[in-house]
């Protein structure tokens, strides 16, 4: 079993239960992913997996158990301390992309830098930085002052990803990041999105029901192969 010092994500005796249900939706004695590792996890749409993924994010807390990113127990956070840390460390490309629909694409691409220092130096320089992600997702720079509000779908899916890229997180969860791509810039986010994290020796959980792109990582994972609580449900 791979050691915690080399764990960037590590879920110890996790249980969590939705507010006035009867029973927990995940039960996790273990799971870890390693620094450096990508790791592809899949399971149907309400096996847990956006509960998993808001309690790793520390929008979330579990009502039993441990969650450490980057050796840090979330719990023992402030929820002020938790939302500092994610700004730091954690890249996140979500469902639902949670751009600021009033923002240029660009803009939206360079927010991270704004709320994290750490992310701003890593950066370098984050206007080229945020051009250099754009241009790799195929995102034509007459796009790039527009509002996110104005962007196709799958174009705000890429501005989503760019920001989750930019300044090198250690860890990088993205949730269903390439439902709105057609087959050439899947891949084409797919390449950048495994460079970018090798480059920085980054962890990433990629969540996804395309089981055709579990060959691109390192390990595939079943939720329900780790969660307890899906197994006593169907017992």
């Amino acid at each position: 079993m791979t050691h915690s010092v080399d764990q960037a994500i590590r879920i110890k005796e996790l249980t969590y239960r939705w507010p006035r249900q009867c029973a927990d939706c995940l039960a996790i004695s273990h799971f870890a992913v390693a620094h450096g590792e990508r790791v592809f996890l899949h399971g149907p749409s309400g096996s847990g997996k956006s509960t998993l993924l808001a309690l790793l994010g520390g929008v979330a807390l579990p009502q039993t158990g441990r969650i450490e990113l980057l050796g840090q127990p979330l719990t023992a956070l402030s929820a002020h301390a938790r939302d500092r840390f994610r700004a730091d460390h954690v890249g996140f490309v979500f469902q639902q992309f949670n751009l600021l629909p009033w923002l240029s694409a660009r803009d939206n691409v360079l927010l991270p830098c704004i709320f994290s220092t750490r992310r701003r130096e890593r950066a370098g320089d984050p206007q080229q930085a945020a051009a250099r992600l754009l241009t790799h997702l195929d995102l034509a720079p007459a796009l790039w002052q527009k509002p996110a509000a104005e962007l196709s779908v799958g174009q705000q899916q890429r501005v989503a990803a760019a920001r989750a890229l930019i300044g090198q997180p250690g860890i990088l969860i993205a949730d269903e990041p390439t439902s709105a791509l057609d087959a050439p810039r899947q891949q084409a986010f797919i390449d950048l999105l495994l460079a970018e994290t090798a480059a920085a020796n980054a962890a990433l959980l990629f969540v996804s029901h395309d089981v055709r792109l579990a060959a691109h990582f390192d390990r595939t994972v079943a939720l329900a192969e780790v969660n307890c609580a899906a197994t006593e449900a169907a017992t």
